[in-house]
């Protein structure tokens, strides 16, 4: 189609330009032995701070002692007396990573807390003495490079770190600290005492956040404390971290309020950018490390009664600046007794069509406004004229292909998909104008003559896999109200018409080039369900799979990226044609989903992974996904552009599209489950404007075959304080570009370097937030963080822990890392959030009382197995799936009541299918499931039903899913706090 402005169509692929990031300390590291361990735990002390109205203090404990894997093991954990200087520490302990032109021994992390026995009550660690710490954290020598760490043998399988807790121990729940915000002025940092303050004398509590019990020191300490003056934006850690108390996102994403400042801003759900500021100068970006850019959802779902009002402007056409193409919008000034307006982007006076004016008011305000919404509202949607097509809007296309070769049989695929192809027929967008085909494959190709004259289709096969031709010219694509008895008798036979087949070979590089001849004249969807491994024709793949030698060397990320160029050829080849394909990946063995998602990447579809698919297990989840996919409202044959103002520009984007000019997005099809990112750059030293604005626009043809522009617009403010830039900052949209940032890497780099990349963009802007205190306060030991980032330490290290990056060989199968991949390369900022950090609620008291109001009684978690009790029943969401954890004490009536058989008799819960039985126990759960599906209508999520200690189904499925405990090859929460602060200290 027609792109906006005055640029011209150019086919280009898409590039992904990430450059290798300087190596930093990573605290993902292997989980062996602690050297010390047994006489150097840590003593925890409570957080003086219980105030509502103050943000939570903490101040930071003594560096542990440092964990060997060279050739010299101490066997007594070092001692820090404050008469050392630095240079004495550095002789006396080694360099953790020595510069390149200084062999040393490699020293290890800080040391990551061991896994407990299950559900025993665990022995008071016992108390020791230590010599205060010396200040300083463990540093790198000056200059020197940091390695990744390395692995010291082999991880341990996962255990069940949980403690029974009776019940005035059992804590319903970790809540973050209250932190106020405030408008204004921005505080200083709350004032602590230098790291170390106090002996260990004087901490005996061997417990996290057990009450401190007696005077002295400590109790002056807290009452110093308690009697300053402490500011919300920063917040601070204290000695012997209260993991309780460390800032959590249960209450999930928090839009910053950006639109009580600028209300004519579109909503936050269509564009929000990472900090809602823009800084002044090159200067001012450079000390901001984190990503400066913007998520857009340009067709984001909305609430009943908020739809985007849709503006047709007849005979006038559309309003736009004659320069820069910029869209008339609220923020643009009339002048000349409204005879010219002003361009807000570029500034230039462009001239009122005759059809368009309207007088100003004594404030220079037209007196229509009221009733413009191009005016008024951040967000419409302009109704194109005949200008901006280069054909007739397209109808709404969709085609299927279908592997219909033994494993597509035997797991029950096929009746799942025509079942609920054919349910979905009356749904589909566009009626009466859709068009819709089939082709099946396995070793051939199976054509499928639905003309509407015929009673029952006829299927043509085609052998000649190296010269795919079309057995017919037409009635492959057919209308759909004309052939609907055709296509209804097609998928009541599809699922018998190959039931006796034993062919297992798939042959999906030839039948994307017959589906790409079938949909090349009209464009449209084709949704593509695979069940094996190409093997025949061109695009065959070999099992190349997960090699462990590859691993750690410069080849891994080979594993991550097409292995066959076929595929990006064919995507860019659909997008040139406007198909969009959406990939349906089955297979129980590996089905390299990095070749076959490629083609849903370079043509904005989507790809749905169901590893090990069998139809008695999965076929809710499919069955409402596929519906979705078919149901939601398209935007067919679109072309998506975002400008701004004067001095910035956009200079990457990330998402699945084609780029076909520097700045303008090719999406076949793009609907509200899609989310694109972009980062922005200065193009000038020092900004002039004090405002700049940013214009999203999306034409599109609708599926009722109208043609449109959805556009909307935001302002954000030119600032020359990188405090004001930290206040407005946003943290779901930075995790979201940072996300995408971290897949992209991992298609050129190693996993680890994707993992430090993330982890030195955090240690670099807290060590830069700390800078802008230093100077006029005493910081001593403190770690200070904004208030508006103060998720972001655990977002990122949620990020590390995900399955697209977590881990190396043994820790996600290649597949699935893939398909993770591709999924957060489009989530919004909401799903994107929930799939880092899920949320985990207990529910069995609701389950045996009852409750009124599930929102109030649905409290969530933080995610680690201290919060799991042996006693009670747990729901984990991520987003995509739930698993149902019951305790090894729960009680047998509630189980029974759920699951409607005994547990006893039934061992395996992989088969175990959650339905609602005739109690009410059953029902109030089948009520909480419809309920937490229901804030997350994207996809279904899955039961999936574990018991304790039931392994190794808890530890995948749920223990290595808890981001704040150890999980092989990665730290705790606290332990990464600990090591963030220690980095973001050194100079």
């Amino acid at each position: 189609m027609q792109p906006m402005g005055n640029d011209k169509p150019i086919p280009g692929r898409p590039t992904s330009p990430f450059s290798a990031a300087p190596p930093v300390s990573s605290p993902f590291l292997s989980s062996g032995p602690v050297v010390g361990s047994e006489k150097t735990a840590a003593t925890p002390l409570l957080t003086p701070f219980s105030s509502g109205t103050q943000a939570t203090g903490y101040r930071m404990p003594a560096p542990p002692p440092t964990r060997f894997n060279g050739p010299f093991t101490p066997t007594q954990p070092p001692s820090f007396h404050p008469t050392q200087d630095a240079a004495t520490y550095q002789q006396t302990q080694a360099p953790r990573f020595p510069p390149p032109s200084q062999p040393a021994t490699p020293l290890r992390g800080p040391p990551v807390a061991n896994s407990v026995g299950s559900f025993q009550p665990q022995p008071q660690v016992p108390t020791f003495r230590m010599s205060p710490p010396h200040p300083p954290a463990v540093q790198s020598p000056p200059g020197s490079n940091i390695p990744p760490p390395h692995f010291l043998g082999p991880r341990p399988g996962p255990q069940s770190p949980f403690q029974t807790l009776s019940a005035s121990q059992a804590s319903p729940h970790f809540r973050a600290s209250p932190y106020i915000a405030q408008q204004g002025v921005i505080p200083p940092p709350p004032i602590g005492p230098p790291l170390g303050v106090g002996s260990r004398e004087q901490m005996p509590f061997p417990h996290i956040g057990q009450q401190h019990v007696g005077g002295g020191p400590m109790q002056g300490l807290v009452e110093e404390f308690q009697s300053l003056s402490v500011g919300s934006i920063p917040g601070s850690l204290d000695s012997g971290i209260d993991a309780k108390s460390l800032p959590r996102p249960l209450d999930g994403d928090e839009e910053p309020r950006i639109l009580e400042s600028y209300p004519l801003n579109c909503h936050l759900r269509f564009l929000r950018l990472t900090t809602h500021t823009v800084p002044s100068s090159q200067s001012l970006l450079a000390r901001w490390h984190l990503p400066l850019g913007a998520v857009v959802t340009p067709l984001a779902e909305v609430p009943e009664g908020e739809e985007v009002p849709i503006v047709n402007f007849g005979t006038a056409g559309v309003v736009r600046c004659r320069r820069c193409r910029t869209y008339i919008n609220p923020y643009v000034t009339f002048t000349d007794a409204g005879r010219k307006w002003r361009c807000n982007l570029c500034s230039l006076l462009n001239d009122v069509p005759a059809e368009y004016y309207c007088a100003l008011d004594a404030t220079g305000r037209r007196l229509d406004i009221d009733q413009r919404p191009e005016l008024s509202k951040g967000s419409v949607e302009f109704v194109a004229p005949t200008e901006y097509m280069v054909r007739p809007p397209m109808p709404p296309s969709y085609f299927f292909l279908i592997d219909v070769s033994v494993a597509a049989v035997q797991s029950g695929l096929l009746e799942v998909v025509a079942t609920t192809i054919k349910s979905c027929l009356d749904g589909l967008p566009g009626s009466p104008r859709t068009q819709i085909g089939f082709l099946t494959f396995d070793s051939t190709l199976h054509f499928h003559n639905l003309k509407s004259s015929l009673s029952q289709p006829q299927m043509m096969v085609v052998a000649d896999l190296d010269d795919v031709f079309l057995p017919l010219p037409d009635d492959l694509l057919v209308n759909l109200s004309d052939s609907r008895h055709v296509v209804d008798a097609f998928l009541d036979s599809l699922p018998s018409m190959f039931q006796n087949s034993a062919n297992v070979e798939s042959a999906s590089g030839p039948a994307l080039k017959a589906a790409f001849m079938v949909m090349s004249q009209l464009g449209g969807k084709l949704l593509v369900f695979q069940s094996t491994l190409p093997s025949l024709g061109i695009g065959r793949l070999r099992l190349r799979g997960d090699d462990p030698r590859v691993y750690g060397t410069d080849k891994e990320h080979t594993l991550r990226i097409p292995e066959d160029p076929f595929y990006k050829q064919m995507a860019a080849e659909f997008t040139k044609h406007q198909i969009a394909v959406d990939i349906f990946a089955f297979s129980e063995k590996y089905s390299d989903i990095a070749s076959l998602g490629s083609l849903a990447k370079y043509t904005g579809g989507q790809v749905y992974h169901y590893p090990a698919f069998q139809a008695a297990t999965h076929h809710e989840k499919l069955r409402y996904e596929l519906a979705r996919d078919l149901r939601r409202e398209t935007a067919w044959e679109a072309v998506m552009r975002i400008r701004c103002g004067k001095g910035v520009r956009f200079t990457t984007y990330h998402g699945h599209f084609m780029l076909r000019s520097t700045d303008l997005l090719a999406l076949p099809a793009v609907d509200c489950d899609k989310s694109f990112a972009m980062q922005l750059s200065l193009e000038d030293t020092l900004m002039t404007t004090q405002t700049v604005y940013f214009q999203v626009a999306l034409l599109y043809t609708s599926s009722s075959g109208e043609r449109r522009i959805r556009v909307h617009t935001a302002a954000a403010p030119v600032v020359t304080d990188l405090s004001e830039m930290y206040r407005q900052a946003d943290t779901g949209a930075i995790v979201s570009v940072l996300s995408r940032l971290a897949v992209e890497n991992t298609l050129s780099h190693k996993l680890e370097d994707a993992r430090q990349l993330m982890q030195l963009k955090l240690v670099k802007s807290l060590k830069e937030y700390r800078t802008l205190y230093a100077v006029q306060h005493r910081l001593g030991g403190r770690f200070i963080f904004p208030d508006s980032l103060k998720f972001l330490p655990l977002y990122i290290l949620s990020l590390c822990k995900s399955a697209a990056l977590r881990g190396g060989y043994a820790d996600v199968l290649l597949d699935e890392r893939c398909a993770t991949g591709y999924s957060m390369m489009i989530l919004p900022i909401t799903r994107m959030l929930k799939l880092l950090y899920p949320g985990l609620y207990r529910i069995d008291e609701i389950l045996t009382k009852g409750t009124d109001n599930l929102d109030e009684s649905l409290k969530p978690l933080a995610l680690t197995s201290q919060c799991l009790d042996a006693r009670g029943l747990y729901i984990y969401d991520d987003g995509f799936s739930f698993v149902i954890w019951l305790g090894r004490m729960l009680s047998p009536d509630i189980v029974n009541s759920i699951l409607g058989v005994d547990l006893s008799s039934f061992p395996d819960l992989s088969r175990v299918q959650l339905y609602e039985q005739d109690n009410n126990i059953s029902r109030r759960m089948m009520r909480i499931l419809k309920a937490l599906r229901e804030k997350n209508r994207s996809s279904y999520q899955l039961c999936r039903i574990i018991r304790q200690d039931e392994q190794p189904r808890e530890g995948f499925l749920l223990l290595n899913n808890l981001i704040e405990d150890q999980t092989p090859g990665s730290s705790t929460f606290v332990d990464w706090i600990l090591q963030i602060y220690r980095q973001s200290q050194s100079s």
